[in-house]
């Protein structure tokens, strides 16, 4: 009788020692979140112009920084305003092709490219760019305005990066890009800096 309560015993220890222990509870791992990557930042031609100017030569500076920077007037006899103490809008013989520099009261305000220029703004445009593209590409931060002396399809579009608003701009901190549209439909005129920018002709 002993020996069957034993060998029950060891039958039952063995069996225990042979279970399968409890499944241990599955422990959830949560990925921690991955940070989206900054979108890369828009690449600018370092030749283009900008509301702060071209190159060496930013809104701001006096007519003697500029001559420093990109050489005197090319063309000192010509007539650059009708006051030119007051504004005068020049080429400098260092600059680009078709570049002027507009400075008044001895400070620059403006930088404007005519025909024949290449350079083109921060935005890819430029002399002989159609008006429609430009107006795609700016969008609402564009106005367009009527052409003081020809019929649409000729007109001025205006984009300010700072300091802009409604109507006609006064804000000297103001900074932008306008473009002066002729009747083909196609860019003539670029200006870019302060409210100079808006002149329709040369220093007026």
């Amino acid at each position: 009788m002993i020996r069957s309560i034993l060998v029950t015993a060891s039958v039952l220890a063995l069996a225990a020692c042979n279970s399968p222990e409890p499944e241990k509870a599955a422990t959830e791992i949560v990925p921690s979140p991955v940070a989206a990557p900054d979108a890369p930042a828009p690449v600018v031609d370092a030749n283009a112009l900008t509301p702060e100017g071209w190159g060496n030569i930013r809104v701001g500076m006096t007519r003697a920084e500029v001559e420093a920077a990109v050489g005197p007037d090319s063309s000192p006899n010509a007539v650059g305003g009708p006051d030119p103490t007051a504004c005068d809008l020049f080429h400098p013989e260092q600059a680009p092709t078709g570049m002027m520099v507009m400075v008044e009261n001895n400070v620059v305000t403006s930088v404007w490219l005519n025909r024949g220029a290449t350079v083109k703004t921060d935005r890819g445009f430029g002399i002989g760019d159609d008006a429609a593209a430009i107006k795609t590409a700016y969008g609402d931060a564009a106005t367009a305005s009527p052409h003081k002396y020809s019929a649409a399809p000729a007109e001025y579009i205006t984009a300010w990066a700072s300091g802009g608003g409604e109507g006609y701009i006064q804000n000297p901190a103001a900074r932008g890009i306008s473009y002066h549209v002729g009747n083909d439909g196609k860019v003539n005129f670029v200006a870019a800096g302060g409210p100079s920018i808006q002149y329709v002709e040369g220093c007026a």
